[in-house]
């Protein structure tokens, strides 16, 4: 199982026209008795509710992150250049980030929860298509949910293209569910991720619905059985994010249930990186998520295995600019 999560740094009636054109030899005849076309039923529109209004703490909570997003930006953080020339990196940089940030956890499963304690792993991603489930608290408005859900899609058809797998939304035969929820919403998610992830225990199930204010995203990956082959994933993004944290928070947490479930404060440019230099996937991430799903690596491949199949890619990567 894969848990990476978000912190502050502080820390998307046709009728058809009948016509009848009368032959002349029967033009006297009286015309034959034709059945009356149905009328269309009106259908009365389905109203759309009205968003829910949100608890005083969730609120407080909007205003708090507001501001930190307002201080991230003042300090020339948050930046959605996917990186320039003053973050150049090498194919041995990426080498050493991909392996840093694939092949290591950042938390460790324990009976009474995760613990954040970096440990080593092995190479995890999906084989089957992934199917992505967006799902809004009522706090959300409908104007919000558009925009989200077009991001989302968006976002799904370029990591699409990246990774050479498909991925893309879902209503239905999804297997990578994400919530849109505020405050009052997620805590009353327990029941929904028990019965998406049924492996959970009490204290991860409590890991996803009582957030820390310091954790802004999170997201949980699960294998099947014990093998290195993800099977079912479950984000939470925070309705109460303004609009580039919350896009942020889109673009890490998919891309960490894809298989980049660590960060390092060495790999730079990178959203995989708890600094909150960059918002948005950069440059150097695209080519990590290429090398995860490269055919030459494999599920379950550990650090050893995997660094000088990495480091062949990366090459080829950096050399071909591709």
């Amino acid at each position: 199982m894969t848990q990476s999560q978000r912190r502050d740094p502080a820390r998307k009636a046709i009728l058809a026209a009948l016509a009848c054109a009368a032959l002349a030899s029967c033009a006297t005849a009286p015309p034959a008795p034709q059945a009356a076309l149905p009328r269309p039923v009106a259908r009365p529109a389905v109203p759309v509710p009205p968003p829910v209004a949100p608890s005083a703490e969730s609120q407080a909570l909007a205003l708090y992150y507001a501001q930190v997003q307002a201080d991230l930006l003042t300090q020339g953080l948050l930046r959605t250049d996917g990186g320039g020339k003053d973050a150049p990196f090498t194919d041995t940089m990426l080498t050493e980030n991909f392996i840093r940030i694939a092949l290591y956890d950042e938390y460790r499963r324990t009976g009474g929860g995760l613990v954040a304690q970096e440990t080593q792993s092995r190479l995890r991603r999906w084989a089957a298509p992934v199917r992505v489930k967006v799902a809004f608290g009522a706090s959300v408005s409908p104007e919000r949910r558009a925009t989200d859900r077009a991001r989302i899609a968006s976002y799904l058809a370029r990591l699409s293209s990246i990774t050479g797998h498909s991925i893309s939304l879902a209503e239905t035969g999804a297997n990578f569910f994400l919530h849109m929820v505020n405050e009052d919403e997620r805590r009353a998610l327990g029941p929904v991720i028990s019965a998406t992830l049924p492996d959970l225990s009490m204290a991860e199930v409590s890991g996803l619905t009582n957030l820390p204010r310091s954790t802004y995203c999170i997201v949980y990956a699960l294998s099947e059985g014990s093998s290195s082959t993800y099977a079912r994933a479950f984000a939470v993004i925070r309705a109460e994010h303004p609009d580039l944290l919350r896009l942020s928070c889109i673009h890490e947490e998919i891309a960490q249930g894809l298989g980049l479930a660590n960060d390092s404060p060495l790999a730079r440019p990178s959203i995989f990186n708890d600094d909150e230099e960059f918002a948005l996937l950069t440059r150097q991430d695209e080519l990590m998520l290429k090398m995860l799903y490269d055919p030459a690596l494999h599920p379950g491949m550990g650090a050893a295995e995997a660094r000088p199949i990495a480091r062949s890619i990366a090459a080829r990567l950096i050399g071909g600019d591709s």
